[in-house]
């Protein structure tokens, strides 16, 4: 558990680094206050991009006392989601807990719950509820984690048959325990899913397996449609957001599944409000389509808990606009960009692009 509090302490550095690209100030009662426009992208300075980075006027205010920092204030309107409590929500619930299943839409807290559980979607929570790394954004915790189920692939089948899916998204936990990091339930998974509901188009959102590409080859082989794997957030705060990963080592890993695979869509996403820069954003764009990345998502930190990151800034909706036209512009088939995007977020109809989603609908 060191890792959690060494990554707790890393905050106040996170807050150092991000004063290159946003202006601060410490009130009278000694919390920190932040203006998140980037000096870079001031109206004087728009420099190449021609777009002034505006972002929300109320700041982000930073409590730091206590034993963590929790970033308190109004959210910005556009943050504000429905209730997740529908007749749907509950089925849906009702049958993950009697197949003994985890999703990541619970564990994650994503805000998207509501409209994805309506709509029948889900994305499912490979090999436990217990990751063995501390990113500084995540709400699942971290620990020991149990042994791996075999019968766990087995039961994701059968409840992509129950709730008659066309769409499934497999995401996990890391297991870095593992030798090949749980890469093989990914694979089974797979295997069940086609057997029980052919015709059903599959998304993998994989950790990086620390390198281990022999454990991506066993992903691969079992041909996804859609092989994510998240940057998170801009290199230059990888050693607070994700201390355990490496920046360039998610690039190559979304290269070499596209040259597994060439028929496989490729895919990443990153959160923004975390002391990043408008420049920043645009180098990861640059580096994912370097890498043979299709389809990109972006949308707005919000923070778990006061023992997670704070939030910096807040983004509005016209610059998710905006950011959207920049990664059409680089090529991407796909840009899902809004403050409340998520991985996992229309990835139903990402799968339309899968050239052998095509075939499957055609035949």
């Amino acid at each position: 558990m060191s890792a959690i509090w060494q990554g707790l302490s890393s905050h106040k550095n996170c807050m150092k680094e991000a004063k290159s690209g946003l202006h601060s100030e410490v009130n009278e009662m000694g919390k920190v206050h932040v203006d998140p426009v980037p000096v870079e992208q001031s109206d004087s300075t728009a420099g190449s991009t021609g777009f002034s980075l505006d972002l929300h006027p109320l700041p982000a205010a930073v409590d730091d006392s206590g034993p963590g920092q929790l970033t308190r204030g109004r959210r910005p309107s556009w943050l504000r989601v429905r209730s997740a409590d529908t007749p749907r929500f509950r089925e849906l619930k009702q049958l993950f807990r009697g197949k003994s299943l985890n999703t990541v839409c619970e564990e994650a807290m994503c805000p998207n719950i509501g409209e994805c559980w309506g709509r029948g979607t889900a994305t499912f929570l490979l090999m436990g509820d217990t990751c063995t790394r501390s990113c500084g954004f995540c709400k699942i915790k971290t620990g020991r984690p149990d042994l791996l189920d075999p019968d766990e692939p087995r039961r994701i089948g059968e409840s992509v048959q129950a709730m008659n899916l066309q769409h499934a998204v497999l995401t996990s936990v890391n297991r870095d325990e593992q030798p090949d990091g749980g890469a093989w339930v990914f694979a089974e998974s797979i295997h069940w899913i086609r057997r029980l509901q052919p015709g059903c188009t599959v998304e993998v959102l994989i950790p990086d397996f620390k390198g281990d590409w022999a454990a991506l080859q066993t992903v691969m082989e079992a041909r996804p449609e859609i092989l994510n794997h998240n940057t998170e957030t801009v290199d230059r705060l990888y050693k607070t957001v994700r201390p355990q990963a490496r920046y360039h080592r998610s690039l190559e890993l979304l290269q070499r599944a596209k040259r597994m695979d060439s028929q496989a869509l490729t895919k990443s996403g990153i959160m923004i409000g975390l002391g990043e820069n408008w420049e920043e954003i645009l180098v990861v764009m640059d580096d994912l389509r370097a890498h043979d990345v299709d389809i990109m998502t972006i949308g707005q930190y919000l923070q778990p808990s006061r023992f997670h990151l704070p939030i910096v800034g807040y983004y509005r909706p016209e610059q998710f606009d905006r950011l959207r036209e920049e990664g059409e512009r680089r090529g991407f088939r796909w840009m899902e960009c809004g403050p409340l995007v998520r991985s996992s977020y229309h990835a139903d109809g990402q799968a339309h692009l899968s050239p052998r989603e095509t075939a499957v609908v055609s035949g």
